[in-house]
């Protein structure tokens, strides 16, 4: 028999199981290289198995010497699912490097572990020194070292099952280019200074208006005066212009009039090459580390400073601005999990398994993160506080949110609402069936999570599906515009609140309504930006919380690209030379979102408070009028009236009182002063009228 074909696994915490079967009254467990005791076994068909006297304690080295075979390592990372293995391991302290200018602690956890060697490299140091850490409670490793280690680089050595591999450090806050090693940072000295009197309070979260954008997209085009192109501190550049002199970049998104920045991701992930990001292109749904921020963002990524400060700088000027920054934050899977530091540190822990053994991909990446795991847990809290501490974050957008535990996301909503009430918490809701016992942040549990907003997919696509020209989406539009909290044409409400409703028609990993309309059949340039403006209206003028995808303002295309996550630039890029082409579209959407912040009757938290105040009509050929009755919140007027025609006809409406011209397909028009008996809504096209 050959010793390659031989294994040993911890089965339970007091069954060792040796595969295949075999016969021999001899077998010793070797402990640390040392001590040999003999143990008993029960061969069976296809494997024998050892019962000990006392449950196996982890931490040190184990191989089974069989006379016949040789030495066998045993396989102890079985015992990660172990039912007391959470219980006995849990740690609650601080992990990573702990830095002062005295001493640095270096603490990881690693249960499994029979040895942990820190490898360190001072700054300007040619080579690693090594050190062996002591194993303290609950698994932790630690060591302490004298000395100002700023900017120290370090690695793990981490051996499982007497095999030993090198990993970065999961709790790090600083990295080199591309994870090459962790880095300990002083990090009191890299705090930028940070002011948030311009947040305006959020009452509700439909107080909100949400605009996704990407730090890449956003300042790539080579159509404008930014400098730092694709970085953190190309975001913020002031007075950069466009080829024929509009406003780019910052100065451009700041006066748009949103009231949060919803950013995709910015820690760091794993497929874009930080030395030579040009070559590749990713949205960053593929995290590698958590609590350090994107070094292909950064003006240095081997400066491992640089990252850390312009992040924040980046954040700061938003908040000058009176703008939040929410972050796409990815805490359901990792980029590769095999070669994570999380699979290496504690190999078969952090990931979901189905009972079979194999790895869950409810996600579509390979791996699950196991959540509900009180170490994951701690994790995924850790790595959220930090980015609310630290960077100053305002609210989180969970991809995927629905396979993540419910309470996990509910203490994150927890500590960001106790730092700041108008702390933001939303996300992917869908129900993907994950295989486990424990509630999910998914839609179906909306009733659960009432803090929380979730993406309204029956929203988009209703909608769509309505200002495309399908008249007969008409029902499912109105129900999706009450935020999909109100029972309408025999739909039942999907949420409580409207504040849980996220309204939109596009997003980052949709066709755009642009090149969706071109799937309808319509190619008709001028039908397009005229039904792209009808869907900015209808997301603007619906109750919940509006959402809006970067370009929809200037009915930007992806050439038909539905999923362009590594398309590249010249795909995803915010297209400053279509803003020049489109200026006037941008400053509908510009009128668009203020008008929005007048109309306080959309901003309700309830909807059942204000739908005695809502009339419906369909006022021929498929179009809709909207009328809001609420003196209150109109101090000029008695109404508002809302006309949305997505018909190829245009439609006349006569009122029994002069009305006041609001809104138009051009914009605001109070300023006119126009007062009318009769309108004319044209085709595909909104009206918006008081008296």
């Amino acid at each position: 028999m050959k010793e390659l074909f031989i294994t040993a696994k911890l089965v339970e915490e007091d069954v060792i199981r040796l595969s295949p079967a075999i016969e021999d009254p001899h077998v010793s467990l070797l402990v640390d290289h040392k001590h040999a005791y003999k143990i008993e076994g029960t061969k069976g068909k296809s494997y024998t198995e050892f019962h000990l006297h006392k449950h196996l304690e982890l931490g040190h080295s184990y191989f089974l010497l069989v006379p016949s075979v040789g030495r066998v390592p045993l396989d102890v990372k079985d015992a990660t699912i172990f039912k007391n293995f959470d219980k006995t391991y849990f740690f609650d302290g601080e992990l990573g490097a702990i830095y002062s200018k005295e001493e640095t602690t270096f603490r990881l956890w690693a249960p499994l572990a029979s040895k942990v060697t820190l490898k360190l490299k001072k700054k300007g140091e040619k080579t690693f020194a090594r050190f062996d850490a002591v194993r303290k409670e609950k698994g932790v490793y630690e060591i302490s070292l004298k000395g100002d280690l700023n900017e120290a680089e370090y690695l793990y050595e981490v051996t499982n099952n007497e095999i030993t591999l090198e990993s970065i450090d999961p709790y790090a806050k600083g990295s080199m280019a591309d994870a090459r090693s962790s880095v300990v940072l002083d990090l009191e000295s890299l705090k930028v200074k940070k002011e948030r009197k311009n947040l305006p309070t959020l009452n509700n979260y439909t107080d909100a208006i949400l605009y996704e954008g990407h730090v890449r997209d956003m300042t790539s085009d080579v159509h404008s005066t930014i400098v730092n192109k694709g970085k953190f501190l190309g975001l913020i550049e002031e007075n950069r212009k466009t080829e024929k002199g509009h406003r780019a970049g910052f100065d451009y998104f700041t006066s748009l009039g949103f009231t949060h920045l919803q950013l995709l991701p910015i820690n760091d992930f794993a497929t874009i090459d930080e030395e030579n990001p040009e070559a590749s292109y990713n949205w960053g749904y593929d995290p590698a580390q958590y609590f350090v921020p994107e070094g292909s963002y950064s003006s240095d990524p081997n400066d491992p400073k640089a990252r850390v400060v312009e992040a924040q700088m980046m954040i700061e000027a938003f908040h000058k601005k009176g703008i939040r920054i929410n972050l796409d934050v990815v805490y359901n899977h990792v980029y590769d999990y095999l070669n994570s530091s999380f699979e290496k540190i504690v190999p078969g822990y952090y990931f979901r398994k189905h009972k079979n053994g194999r790895m869950q991909n409810t996600s579509y990446c390979g791996n699950d993160l196991a959540s509900e795991k009180k170490m994951v847990h701690k994790l995924i809290l850790d790595s959220a506080k930090w980015w609310i501490d630290y960077y100053d974050v305002d609210g989180f957008r969970f991809d995927l949110m629905g396979i993540i535990d419910l309470e996990t996301v509910k203490e994150i909503a927890k500590y960001g609402k106790a730092k700041d009430p108008s702390f933001m918490v939303y996300g992917e809701g869908w129900n993907m069936g994950c295989d486990t016992n424990h509630k999910l942040a998914n839609m179906d549990n909306a009733n659960l999570l009432p803090e929380f907003a979730f993406f309204n997919d029956s929203f988009r696509e209703c909608t769509k599906n309505y200002i495309a020209g399908d008249l007969h989406a008409k029902d499912s539009f109105l129900y999706s515009m009450f935020g999909s909290s109100q029972e309408w044409s025999g739909r039942l409400p999907k949420f409580k609140y409207p504040t849980q409703s996220i309204n939109y028609v596009e997003c980052h990993d949709n066709r755009t309504f642009y090149d969706y309309l071109e799937t309808r059949g319509i190619t008709s340039r001028k039908e397009k930006d005229a039904r792209c403006k009808l869907a900015l209206a209808a997301v603007a003028f619906s109750f919940g919380i509006p959402f809006f995808h970067m370009g929809e303002e200037i009915g930007q295309s992806k050439f038909g690209n539905e999923n362009s996550y590594k398309a590249g630039d010249t795909v995803n890029k915010f297209s400053y030379a279509l803003l020049d082409l489109k200026i006037m579209e941008a400053n509908f959407f510009r009128d668009l979102l203020a008008f929005r912040q007048d109309l306080l009757p959309l901003k309700s938290s309830d909807f059942t408070k204000i739908a005695p105040r809502v009339d419906v009509k369909e006022i021929g050929g498929g179009a809709i009028l909207v009328v809001l009755h609420d003196e209150k919140s109109f101090p000029k007027f008695k109404e508002i009236s809302l006309f949305i025609n997505p018909s190829k006809e245009p439609i006349n409406y006569s009122f029994e009182k002069e009305v006041t011209l609001l809104f138009t397909n051009g914009g605001k028009a109070l300023a006119t002063n126009t007062k009318l008996n009769n309108v004319l809504i044209p085709r595909e096209s909104l009206l918006v009228v008081a008296n």
